[in-house]
């Protein structure tokens, strides 16, 4: 049996403890008041230009064809002698209220900001529990040989599903009680002035939405535990029943899975941005989920055995565990470059503005995200060899686990903050948090039942796989 160290427990504990202080600082730091943000660009650019010429234009969200701050006070002033005339202040007058949209528009994204970096958070680490009960239940249904002396790592991963899944849940229905902007179809008053998402209602109601993920999360939580608990009964089966109807379970699964986890891949993250739509958008995130996933079995395994447990694990398993790291990798790619491909050179408006928001504003990460994704796995692991050495695995692993996560941050921050991102204190916070969160969740789960699976047809041929 696995006993959780009190050294790992302590840190996940602290790595809890200072996200959610992070995190807390994080919403109070946010302004509150349009007049709150309109003192705090003027602070940062005074700081930063020490009384040059403040060009609005450089302020996050729209531009705005004022040439200076100083300038644009003093045009909203009706006491100014310039402004005397009746129709130069009518032409005011409206340039102002555009400037005040621009102003509540950027409250509005920074007010966004700790919610999304929670949201992106708590996605991430709930997507990676996802994976691995979809890569487990493959393994199942394939009745795959290699695979069952990992088993108990992968059900302890997918215990996060529960408390990873309400956490989602709750702010799903936090969105839907108007507490953010999360979800910019939520709220009438855009809905009002928005025909293509007034189109799209029928679909994009609150009700529907919470009552679909509450369908999702149930179906999954359901398998999931159904799956464990068999598992654990087939531990001291003395036939193949409980396995024939776990294999049974694992089908049905995976059916139930490929089509909700498309649904929810609109619901959860496509419908940030709800005037964009991608028919491959369900298998990109499906393809990111999976690899993080598999990636998250390879460092736990590696961990446990450099712990002295998992003495069946070798380094096949470890290997074959590599090569699916580098082979979904691959697959990420294709199925992104497909969908950029095709946008591009299309050049539908309403299908590029996606990609220009994110190539303009997101360098950075947008292009981060494909060097992790995509070159680092092809470069470190297309040596076989390199598959089989464990500290280059776990390398490997961090980067494209760093990678998904920038993924994620991508397809999120833009439709929730646009402009007005940094990676800072709430970012890394809603990390440390879901973090040792997920940490001792799936440590402690280890703790439940042995590690090595008994009474599975295939535990013999798993024990003695190597090659």
């Amino acid at each position: 049996m696995y006993t959780l160290s009190s050294k790992l427990k302590l840190t996940a504990i602290i790595f809890m403890i200072v996200g959610a202080i992070g995190l807390i600082y994080g919403f109070i730091a946010a302004p509150e008041t349009v007049e709150d943000v309109k003192e705090m660009m003027a602070s940062e650019h005074h700081g930063e230009e020490h009384g040059e010429e403040i060009n609005v234009e450089q302020l996050p969200g729209e531009n705005v064809t004022v040439e200076n701050i100083e300038g644009y006070e003093s045009e909203t002033s009706h006491g100014e002698g310039a402004h005397a005339e009746a129709g130069a202040e009518a032409g005011h007058g409206e340039e102002a209220s555009h400037d005040n949209e621009h102003y509540e528009h950027i409250l509005h994204q920074l007010q966004n900001k700790p919610w999304a970096a929670l949201y992106v958070a708590a996605f991430f680490f709930f997507m990676i529990s996802l994976g691995v009960l979809a890569f487990y239940a493959i393994q199942y249904a394939a009745q795959a040989g290699w695979s069952p002396v990992l088993f108990r790592v992968m059900e302890a991963i997918t215990a996060y599903l529960v408390p990873g899944g309400i956490i989602v849940f709750v702010l799903l229905v936090l969105s839907g009680l108007h507490l953010n902007h999360l979800f910019v179809w939520m709220d009438p008053e855009v809905v009002a002035h928005d025909e293509i998402i007034q189109n799209k209602t029928a679909y994009l109601n609150v009700p529907f939405f919470l009552i679909r993920a509450a369908i999702y999360l149930g179906g999954w939580i359901l398998f999931r535990q159904l799956l464990r608990k068999n598992s654990i009964k087939m531990d001291d089966a003395t036939d193949n029943r409980i396995f024939k109807k776990n294999f049974k379970l694992a089908a049905g699964f995976l059916v139930f899975f490929i089509v909700t986890e498309s649904m929810m891949s609109w619901d959860w993250i496509m419908s940030l941005d709800p005037h964009w739509f991608s028919t491959l958008f369900g298998w990109f995130v499906f393809a990111s989920l999976f690899v993080s996933g598999i990636t998250t079995i390879a460092i736990i395994s590696i961990y446990l055995k450099s712990r002295g447990y998992l003495e069946f694990v070798n380094d096949s398993h470890i290997h074959d565990l590599a090569k699916f790291m580098f082979g979904i990798s691959i697959f990420w790619t294709y199925l992104w470059f497909s969908q950029f491909m095709l946008i591009w050179y299309s050049n539908i408006p309403e299908e590029v503005v996606y990609f220009i928001q994110r190539i303009e504003d997101y360098q950075l990460p947008f292009f981060g995200m494909l060097i992790t994704n995509f070159l680092f796995p092809v470069l470190l692991l297309m040596n076989s060899d390199y598959k089989r050495v464990n500290w280059f695995v776990i390398m490997t692993g961090i980067v494209i686990l760093c990678g998904h996560y920038l993924n994620v941050y991508v397809m999120v921050m833009p439709a929730t903050v646009g402009e007005s991102w940094f990676i800072g204190i709430p970012e890394i916070s809603a990390v440390l948090l879901f973090g040792g969160l997920f940490t001792f969740i799936v440590f402690n789960a280890l703790t439940k039942a042995p590690l090595l699976v008994k009474g599975n047809p295939f535990i013999k041929e798993s024990k003695h796989y190597h090659y």
